[in-house]
């Protein structure tokens, strides 16, 4: 016999009854103290490793705004002794040489007070170069070596430095020292002026009764810096000391004749 229609329609089923999760309300208090806690150990570090970005941050914002000020004022000062080298030219000899100080004292106070500025190096040539107008020979020599040890791998301003002091050299009669410094723009790698360095290298050798030196010296230029300006006048200046040198010794003097002696 089959099981009767209402009992087969009937569905098994089990009456699972719902779980609930309690939250231990000692347990998530005692979780939530110890977050607290943990964050109350690390609270000092963490004040202090803020205190000392926001002070580092205060430093590098301070440096830059003092640089910022430096460079304004060091330009300004720049200016003023432009301007006053500018007056200098149309002014009579007296008010000329007051001007010309006036600006020498601009320079010396960027140089001395603002060194680490992009004026400084401009500030001690142009130094120079206002001693040298003022036939201070010995000042303008120490400035200019003093920029070489300063700012001597300044691309723009070293061999142009280097000639300044070896013509102040010159104007004082030191030929040794003007030599040396020429000899320094021909050897230094990438250096502007080397034509007119070997030309004055040429021209000191010929002062000194030294042809072959010259003439060395011209050929170089000559080959070395073809479309040079003073190029023209070294080949010049080699054929003439070419000829010399083939020109026969001119005999010694004949002695003088002995003079009798009085009787």
């Amino acid at each position: 016999m089959g099981a009767p229609d209402h009992l087969v329609s009937m569905s098994y089923r089990i009456k699972v009854p719902t779980k609930t999760l309690q939250v231990d309300e000692a347990h998530l208090l005692s979780g939530l103290e110890h977050q607290l806690h943990r964050l109350q150990e690390y609270r000092r570090p963490l004040l202090v490793g803020l205190a000392v970005l926001l002070l580092a941050g205060a430093a590098v914002g301070g440096v830059f705004w003092l640089d910022r000020q430096a460079t304004e004022k060091a330009q300004e000062l720049d200016r003023e002794a432009s301007l006053l080298l500018m007056a200098r030219s149309t002014a009579d000899s007296k008010n000329a040489e007051s001007l010309l100080n006036q600006a020498m004292a601009k320079y010396r106070e960027i140089v001395e007070q603002y060194p680490r500025t992009a004026a400084a190096p401009l500030a001690l040539f142009h130094l120079g170069n206002a001693q040298f107008q003022a036939n201070d020979l010995a000042a303008a020599i120490d400035t200019y070596q003093r920029f070489l040890v300063l700012y001597g791998g300044n691309p723009a301003l070293g061999a142009l430095v280097q000639q300044r002091l070896a013509y102040s050299y010159l104007l004082k009669g030191d030929r040794e020292q003007a030599a040396k410094a020429f000899s320094e723009i021909v050897g230094s790698p990438g250096a502007l002026l080397k034509d007119q360095a070997l030309f004055e290298l040429a021209r000191l050798e010929e002062s000194q009764s030294r042809p072959e030196g010259a003439i060395a010296h011209y050929q170089e230029l000559i080959k070395t810096y073809p479309s040079s300006p003073f190029t023209s006048e070294a080949a010049m200046r080699t054929k003439v000391l070419d000829v010399k040198s083939k020109e026969p010794a001119a005999p010694p003097p004949a002695p003088a004749a002995p003079t009798k002696p009085k009787k």
